[in-house]
């Protein structure tokens, strides 16, 4: 056989193997089974969305202890951070000065009561003369002008000793309320003053205890916007929970007593205000919290697992879902807010809609998926995190295997 012959041939041969193996890999194609994604099956529920807000600890009644009156302080008769009771003594100022008023205030007493029955007695007389027609008119109305006066400067007298009363009870200082006593800020021998600046010491009754928090007014406005429709129930749990400052829960509810009608200039914010229950002492005023509030109820939206979201190249969250016939349809969705490991969204999904939460890597809109439900028990949020990592390995294996299989579909026919 002549070499032009061979060629000939041989060029035969080629472009008959050729057609075959480019069938065999299409029909390889057609034969492979759609790429399995695992699926979650969406619920249409009602959902009371919260907010979490910070604020601050604040005492039930707080009161500064100041002195009434000056003087020496002697002794301090209360052990600092315990519980007092009102009228508790917890001070007690020098006394001698406040006794000595009560005793010239006694004595001026006495004296105007004396003088007030001289008077009484002379103008019984004048009132006998005068019906006897010895005495005359006049000296009868004088007579009574002194007995009045003298009732008066009687009076003057007690009201003098009640004050000098109260400058010696004030010499002993009490508790006001019931509640924490802080630290003394004097000490026996201190020289105090009435009304100074200083507090003695300060009390607080911290059961229960108020929370101040803060809204922006911007939420509120978007809050009532929503209308009757988002309102709660009459019947819904309204209680507040606490996160406190280690990210634990407190383990008693509180409930929302107030708000300040009235935005702050500043910040932009309304003052709403809250009261716990604080029997172990736990909640200290000036405590940073975050409360989560219940603000309103939304009918009938989908709570999506937050690893089937994903946001489009405009920042837009898009999901991708699984329909009737096993194909990927891509959807934009709307959010609410997060709850939890799920987003609450209002539209985009609808009630039983198949969410793929697993396996997005391999296939697009459009595609042809094998749908597998997720196992119920399988819904923390660690594992969903932690697929990420495992799928994107599977889709770099998936596709070396692909170029590995197409390279030796194209060379077996040149063998």
């Amino acid at each position: 056989m002549t070499s032009l012959t061979r060629i000939f041939v041989f060029a035969g041969l080629i472009s008959a193997v050729l057609p075959a193996g480019q069938v065999l890999a299409q029909q390889q194609g057609q034969d492979a089974p759609p790429p399995p994604v695992t699926v979650v099956t969406l619920t249409a529920q009602d959902v009371t969305l919260t907010t979490s807000l910070p604020g601050r600890v604040v005492a039930q009644s707080e009161a500064e202890l100041r002195p009434q009156v000056g003087g020496l302080i002697i002794e301090r008769l209360f052990d600092e951070g315990k519980k007092v009771s009102k009228g508790d003594a917890l001070y007690r100022i020098d006394p001698r000065t406040y006794e000595a008023g009560v005793a010239q205030a006694e004595a001026a007493l006495a004296q105007a009561e004396a003088a007030a029955a001289a008077a009484r007695r002379e103008a019984d007389r004048v009132a006998t003369l005068r019906d006897r027609r010895v005495a005359s008119e006049q000296t009868e109305d004088t007579a009574i002008a002194a007995r009045d006066a003298a009732d008066a400067a009687v009076q003057s007298a007690k009201a003098q000793l009640l004050a000098a009363n109260i400058d010696l009870d004030r010499a002993t200082i009490t508790a006001p309320i019931d509640g924490e006593i802080g630290l003394a800020q004097v000490s026996a021998g201190a020289l105090v003053t009435a009304g100074q600046a200083e507090p003695l010491a300060v009390i607080r009754s911290i059961d229960p205890v108020r929370v101040d928090v803060t809204q922006s007014a911007a939420d509120i406005i978007r809050w009532q916007r929503r209308g009757p429709d988002a309102a709660l129930p009459p019947d819904l749990d309204r209680t507040v929970s606490l996160r406190l400052a280690d990210g634990s829960t407190y383990e008693h509810t509180g409930s929302l007593t107030g708000a300040e009608p009235h935005v702050n200039e500043t910040t932009g914010v309304v003052t709403l205000r809250m009261q716990f229950d604080n029997p172990e002492g736990l909640l200290l005023p000036g405590m940073y919290v975050q409360a989560e509030i219940p603000q309103a109820q939304l009918k009938d939206v989908i709570l999506a697992p937050q690893e089937g979201v994903s946001r489009d190249r405009r920042g837009r969250p898009v999901a991708l879902v699984v329909n009737a016939d096993n194909i990927v349809e891509q959807r934009e969705l709307e959010i609410v807010q997060d709850r939890g490991d799920d987003w609450v969204v209002t539209d985009g999904l609808s009630d039983g809609d198949r969410l793929i939460v697993e396996g997005v890597q391999r296939i697009g809109p459009g595609m042809p998926v094998t749908p597998e439900e997720r196992p119920a028990e399988d819904v923390s949020a660690e594992t969903a995190h932690s697929d990420a990592a495992p799928e994107a390995a599977d889709a770099d294996t998936a596709e070396t295997a692909d170029a590995a299989e197409t390279a030796e579909t194209e060379t077996a026919p040149a063998e």
